[in-house]
């Protein structure tokens, strides 16, 4: 798939038939220091290697990163780049089967996402379990910044 193209489904057939492609990457996303002292602030975490960027300066990273889990919350903001399904009435997220943060994003990064659909299994009448695994990149970067088992339940038919 192209650079910036939304992969559209038609249904469920539609993604059983697309189990183990890759789709993406995104559009470049920036993370700047403005969405790390927000995030900071929403959630909390205000450690010094995210929000200070003088003491950051020394420290291991040389300048200020983001959080990891501001990197995973971008990961519903990717999908929603990279695939659509049609005949949907309702998605939901469902949870996160596995999580890991193998390299760090310091502060003026730029992300993308890749995806791939690992399963799906039918949970009801027209709902079905989906897993897709999110690969988030740092532009330069040998190894990804987040890499993510995402759990969504699709719903087709009226209750």
């Amino acid at each position: 798939m192209s650079n910036g193209q939304v992969q559209t489904y038609h249904g469920i057939a539609d993604l059983e038939a697309a189990i183990g492609q890759e789709i993406g990457p995104t559009e470049w996303f920036t993370v700047d220091q403005s969405r790390i002292n927000g995030f900071a602030d929403d959630t909390e975490d205000h450690q010094w290697i995210h929000i200070d960027p003088e003491r950051a300066a020394s420290g291991p990273f040389g300048t200020t990163v983001a959080h990891g889990f501001l990197t995973l919350s971008l990961v519903p903001y990717f999908s929603s780049q990279l695939r659509s399904v049609e005949g949907a009435r309702m998605a939901i997220n469902y949870g996160l089967d596995r999580v890991r943060f193998p390299t760090p994003v310091p502060v003026g990064s730029r992300l993308r996402a890749r995806a791939t659909l690992i399963s799906l299994d039918k949970v009801g009448e027209g709902a079905v379990q989906l897993v897709n695994r999110v690969t988030v990149e740092v532009e330069g970067s040998a190894k990804p910044a987040c890499v993510a088992d995402m759990v969504s339940r699709l719903y087709f038919a009226e209750p």
